[in-house]
């Protein structure tokens, strides 16, 4: 018995040679072929992305996909693998969620929903809408993949976000009247603290500041991306 929350079914380990047009990486694989690999990134990807870098790419079998393979994780360090794959964070926090393993969201529900509309006209989805009790208030979690760091500090965003920003507007608009949680999904082990990237968004740290002081619940999860799977390593502490 292992502590993976994810488990992956079947990786493949290459090289990187490029990434390109945001959704598209060239890739030799170790058995000599290069191969052009799905990137579900749509970000900067700054310095997770470096050509000649040892990457792990995950094989498709449906017919009807364009490109046969995923590109999943990249190694930055000889112990440390960063997750590229953005469609897995809220995967795994759904798990998370089912297993309780958030000590700081357990108090608050008894089930959750993902994907549930809201604000004033339901034109958002949040991530995730937990809930207790009747009168209880409702927990609104939104989730953001953060691969960028300095030294041991994850950062997010990685460039300016006008969506993140928006996120951060409607979740003040909840408070305070429901809870509301933004949980940064630091997809690295080697990130101990966390903090707003001012540098990259200005804005977005401002708001997230505001939102803080407002009452917002900033929970940075760290995980530890291995080839095998994904394992859950705690909070990191916020600068």
């Amino acid at each position: 018995m292992n502590d993976f929350l994810y488990q992956y079914r079947e990786l493949l380990p290459g090289i990187l040679i490029k990434r390109y047009r945001r959704f598209f990486a060239d890739i030799q694989l170790t058995s000599g072929e290069v191969i052009t690999a799905h990137c579900p990134n749509t970000g900067k990807m700054t310095g997770v992305c470096q050509p000649g870098s040892l990457v792990q790419v995950s094989p498709s079998d449906n017919p009807q996909r364009k490109l046969a393979y995923t590109w999943e994780m990249i190694q930055v360090k000889p112990d440390t693998w960063v997750g590229v794959n953005t469609t897995l964070p809220n995967r795994v926090i759904k798990l998370a969620l089912k297993e309780r393993i958030f000590a700081e969201l357990n108090p608050y529900y008894r089930e959750f929903r993902p994907e549930v509309p809201y604000g004033v006209e339901k034109k958002s989805r949040i991530d995730f809408l937990l809930s207790k009790d009747e009168g209880d208030p409702l927990v609104y979690l939104e989730v953001k993949n953060t691969t960028l760091a300095e030294g041991n500090v994850a950062l997010f965003p990685d460039t300016v976000t006008t969506r993140g920003q928006k996120h951060l507007q409607e979740l003040m608009a909840l408070l305070p009247d429901a809870k509301a949680v933004m949980l940064y999904f630091i997809n690295r082990n080697d990130c101990g603290e966390f903090a707003p990237a001012d540098e990259c968004d200005r804005l977005y740290g401002k708001l997230l500041r505001e939102a803080q002081q407002r009452g917002l619940i900033i929970l940075p999860c760290r995980f530890e991306i291995t080839p095998e799977g994904i394992r859950y390593l705690g909070i990191s502490k916020i600068k």
